[in-house]
Formats: C-alpha cells, structure tokens, sequence
C-alpha cells in the first residue's frame, strides 16, 4: 500500500496539527519512508521546542524503554558530544555507575565506551543528569541525538502522539522551506 508522503505531512504542517493518537499511526508510516535526514531534523526540532518536555527529560524517558544495546548507544552519543572538561566533572556524579570509564583516572580528550551491561546500570534520572550537561555545554547535541533517534524511530514514538505530531509538523516545515 503506497502513500503521498507530503500529502501525509502536510496535515501536520499547521500550528493546530491533526490529532495526536492519530499521530501515532502516522509516524509509523512517515518513519518507514521519510529519509533520514528530515526524520533526524523533526525529532531535533522536537527536542528544542517548548511544546514538549525538556531534552534532558525525553532523553531520560526514551533511554528507560531502550534495551541495552539502544541505552549503549544513546550513551555513547550523549557522551560523544561532551567535552573532557564536563566529562571529567561528571565522572563522580552521573556516570559513577559506569565504573571506570576513564582508563584509570586518564582523563583524555577522548569520551568513554559504554557497554550494554555498564548503560543497563545507569537510571533515566541519571541520563537526565547527563543529557542538562550536555545541552549547557554543547546546544548541538540535540541535533546528534536527534539524528540517533533517526536511527531508533520506534523509541521516539514512546514520547506519545502530541510530540510525535510535533516531529511530523517539522519535518513538513523543512520539506516546504525547500
């Protein structure tokens, strides 16, 4: 069964877009046949708006129903976009549950690999911790987790259907500004 992509976003374009449990379905369809890139754009544009939760508290959200190989790779991300300088300050804090992240104490430029089994011991309120320093020290970290997320559209649909109806509003945005 095809369908007209644009025509599908289109009713999502609006500043009342259609409703939100319809959204849901919607997102399914767009998630399969959207190309990466606008799919990465709409869920960062999410992440930013204030018509959703705060970034660190829908990253937290999507991380608590990932498995941990998903948690891994969020993490990974996450902790990719950091500086050393914050990395090193949440060593004690945050990321005290990921044991020894940092060789021994050498606190090189390069961020730490989080396994499976070391993301499944951290807490969404952890990751929360995480996510509110990362987007104090890096504003574009929202796009690197947006194009994560790109990868894993069925975690962002555990947002639920207002900020999925967000997402496909933005992405029909950036499809008509082109």
């Amino acid at each position: 069964m095809s369908f007209d992509l644009g025509n599908l976003l289109q009713q999502y374009a609006s500043q009342n877009p259609a409703n939100p449990q319809q959204a849901e379905t919607d997102f399914d369809q767009v998630a399969q046949a959207a190309p990466r890139g606008d799919l990465a754009q709409g869920v960062s544009e999410a992440f930013r708006s204030d018509q959703t939760p705060p970034f660190p508290q829908m990253l937290g959200q999507m991380f608590g129903q990932s498995n941990s190989g998903q948690q891994a790779g969020m993490l990974n991300q996450l902790l990719g976009g950091l500086g050393p300088g914050v990395l090193a300050s949440l060593a004690g804090g945050a990321l005290g549950n990921l044991g020894n992240l940092f060789g021994g104490g050498n606190n090189n430029a390069q961020a730490p690999q989080v396994s499976p089994e070391q993301a499944a011991r951290m807490t969404p309120e952890q990751v929360q911790q995480i996510a509110e320093k990362a987007e104090q020290d890096n504003p574009g970290i929202m796009d690197r987790m947006g194009e994560f997320y790109a990868e894993h559209p069925q975690l962002v649909k555990g947002l639920g259907g207002a900020a999925l109806a967000l997402v496909l509003g933005r992405m029909a945005q950036g499809i008509q500004r082109r």
